[in-house]
C-alpha cells in the first residue's frame, strides 16, 4: 500500500486525509471509498484521462483509493493529483512520507489550482501538522506567504513525480514578504496602509463624533452613532475602516482567508475587514449556519476587522439579541444537527441609528412626526443588555452652514498608531477593547481621586460590572492616545461622558 496526503474542511479547519492506494487481483475496476463527494467521485475520469496523455499505462487490476479517515465527509478537485500520482507510480518506490499533494488535474495532465486550496494550508500551517507540500505552479506566489511550509509548484503530473523521485533537485518556494510601512515591538512587525479612500477631512464638522470615533479605532471599542438623517453617521463609520490598527502576519493571513471563504481573490494588503450588511439581513447570513455544513456569515468574516450596522433598530430582534454574544464572548458557536461549529468572531461593532423613526426628533428646522408610542416602541428594541456592550455612544447634531473640516485620516491613523505601540509596549496581546477582567485589573488601575469619581458614577447612574469595565477600557484609551502612562481624572470623566444616559 502506498499513501499521500491531501485535506479537507471541516466545519471552518482543515483536517488532515490520508489518501491510501492498493491495487490488486480481480476484474478491473477503480473506486474511490471514503466519504467523498461528488467532485472527488467524478475525479476518476480526470484521472484517466491524464495518466493516457501522459503515456502512463492504467493497471489492468482492481484498484481502491481509501481516503482516511472515513467518517469524515471529503470534498473539492484538489485530490486529483494526489490520486493520479499514486496510481503512475505504480510499482516505483518513493519515499513518500510528510508529503502533501494538491492540485486539479486537467485531461492533458496539467495541475490547476481551487478556492479552497489557500484556507486548507493556512488552517495546516496554524495546526503545525505541514512541513512540505506540492501545489499548483500557478498558485505558489500567493501560497508561499504562509509560513514554516516548503512549497514544491508543479505544472503537470510528470513533474509532480520527478519532485517526489529526487526532491534535493528541487528548490522549494521561500515564504514571501510583505512591503508595507510597519511597526516594530518585540522583533514582530505590524503593517498598516496609508491608503485613504475616503477621508474623515471630507466630514465638516460633527467635532465630538469625530473624537469618538478616533478613540473607538485606537482602542477597538464598540460605538453607536445617534443622529438625524443627512448628519453624517455613515460617512464617520465608513472612514472609521481605513484608520484602524496595524496588523501583525498572521493576522492579515487570516484576513485572506476570509476574503477567499467570501469568494474574493485576496488582496494580503494590511486592512482590516468592513462587513455592512443590510438590516433584512437573515440571521443565518449574519452568524453563519446550513442544515449540513455550517457556513461562516458576516459575524465570521468580520474577525479582526469592523461590522457596521446602519439603520440598527431595523434589524430583527432575534439578530440583536443573538449579537450578544460574539460582542462578549468574541467568539460564536453555531449548532446543527450534522454540524457545531465555533469560530472567531472579536471585531469592533459599530451602529448607526436615527433619534426616531421619522428622523427629526433633534432636528432644529424639520418639526418631528412621531408619536411618544412611536419613539418609545423604535428605542426599545435595543434592550439593555445590548446596549450595555457598547463603549461610546455620540448624539450628533445636525449639520450647519459654518461647519469646516479638521482632521484628515492620515493625522487620525498617525495617533492611532502612537496607542496602538503604547498597548503594546505594556504587554498587551490584545487591544483595550478586548481586555479581559483580569487584563483590566492590571492594565488599567486608578489612583485614589480616580476611583472616588468611578464609585460616585456608579452610585449616580447605577452602572453594571460590564459598564465599569468598559469605562475603563475607554480611559485606558484615551491615556493612550495623550501619551499618559496613568489614567487620570480628566481621561475618567471623558470616558463616562460617552456612557449612555
Amino acid at each position: 500500500m502506498k499513501q499521500l496526503l491531501c485535506a479537507t474542511f471541516e466545519g471552518i479547519d482543515a483536517k488532515t486525509v490520508e489518501v491510501q492506494f492498493t491495487a490488486t487481483k480481480g476484474l478491473p475496476a477503480f473506486t474511490i471509498v471514503g466519504m467523498a463527494n461528488t467532485a472527488i467521485a467524478e475525479s476518476k475520469e480526470r484521472v484517466k484521462s491524464a495518466l493516457l496523455s501522459n503515456h502512463f499505462t492504467f493497471p489492468p487490476k482492481r484498484l481502491t483509493i481509501n481516503l482516511a479517515p472515513s467518517d469524515i465527509r471529503k470534498e473539492g478537485s484538489h485530490f486529483d493529483l494526489a490520486l493520479a500520482t499514486l496510481i503512475a507510480l505504480g510499482e516505483h518506490t518513493c519515499e513518500l512520507e510528510g508529503w502533501y499533494v494538491f492540485g486539479e488535474l486537467g485531461l492533458d495532465g496539467s495541475v490547476s489550482e481551487n478556492s479552497l486550496l489557500y484556507p486548507i494550508l493556512l488552517s495546516l500551517a496554524n495546526q503545525g501538522v505541514i512541513t512540505k507540500a506540492i501545489v499548483p505552479a500557478c498558485a505558489v506566489d500567493k501560497l508561499s506567504r504562509i509560513p514554516s511550509i516548503a512549497f514544491y509548484g508543479t505544472y503537470t503530473l510528470t513533474q509532480t513525480l520527478e519532485i517526489l523521485s529526487d526532491p534535493s533537485k528541487q528548490i522549494p518556494m521561500s515564504r514571501s514578504t510583505f512591503d508595507f510601512p510597519h511597526l516594530v515591538e518585540n522583533h514582530i512587525p505590524y503593517f498598516y496602509d496609508q491608503h485613504y479612500p475616503l477621508d474623515f477631512k471630507e466630514i465638516k464638522g460633527q467635532e465630538h463624533a469625530k473624537r469618538a470615533a478616533l478613540i473607538c479605532a485606537a482602542g477597538m471599542h464598540n460605538l453607536l452613532l445617534e443622529g438625524s438623517p443627512g448628519s453624517g453617521k455613515s460617512m464617520i463609520a465608513k472612514r472609521l475602516a481605513h484608520i484602524l490598527p496595524p496588523l501583525h502576519n498572521d493576522e492579515m493571513l487570516e484576513c485572506a482567508k476570509l476574503e477567499i471563504l467570501e469568494g474574493k481573490e485576496p488582496s494580503f494588503r494590511p486592512q482590516r475587514p468592513f462587513r455592512a450588511p443590510h438590516h433584512t439581513s437573515t440571521p443565518s447570513s449574519i452568524f453563519g449556519g446550513g442544515s449540513h455544513k455550517a457556513q461562516i456569515g458576516e459575524v465570521g468574516l468580520a474577525h479582526s476587522g469592523m461590522l457596521f450596522f446602519d439603520e440598527l433598530p431595523h434589524f430583527s430582534k432575534t439578530v440583536l439579541e443573538a449579537l450578544r454574544e460574539p460582542l462578549e464572548d468574541r467568539h460564536i458557536r453555531i449548532s446543527r444537527v450534522n454540524s457545531k461549529i465555533t469560530y472567531a468572531a472579536d471585531f469592533l461593532f459599530v451602529g448607526a441609528m436615527n433619534p426616531c423613526p421619522c428622523g427629526n426628533l433633534l432636528s432644529k428646522v424639520t418639526p418631528c412626526r412621531c408619536s411618544d408610542l412611536e419613539i418609545s416602541r423604535y428605542r426599545s428594541r435595543l434592550s439593555d443588555p445590548f446596549l450595555d456592550r457598547i463603549d461610546l455612544f455620540v448624539q450628533m447634531h445636525q449639520s450647519a452652514a459654518e461647519d469646516q473640516p479638521s482632521y484628515t485620516s492620515k493625522a487620525f491613523h498617525d495617533k492611532v498608531l502612537t496607542a496602538f505601540m503604547s498597548q503594546k509596549k505594556r504587554g498587551q496581546t490584545r487591544l483595550n477593547g478586548s481586555l479581559g477582567d483580569d487584563e483590566i485589573d492590571r492594565f488599567c488601575p486608578l489612583g485614589t481621586e480616580e476611583k472616588g469619581v468611578l464609585d460616585h458614577a456608579i452610585g449616580r447612574f447605577g452602572l453594571s460590572f460590564r459598564a465599569v469595565g468598559r469605562i475603563l477600557k475607554v480611559a485606558r484609551t484615551i491615556a493612550d492616545l495623550e501619551n499618559s502612562e496613568a489614567i487620570t481624572k480628566g481621561h475618567l470623566m471623558e470616558a463616562l461622558s460617552y456612557r449612555r444616559r
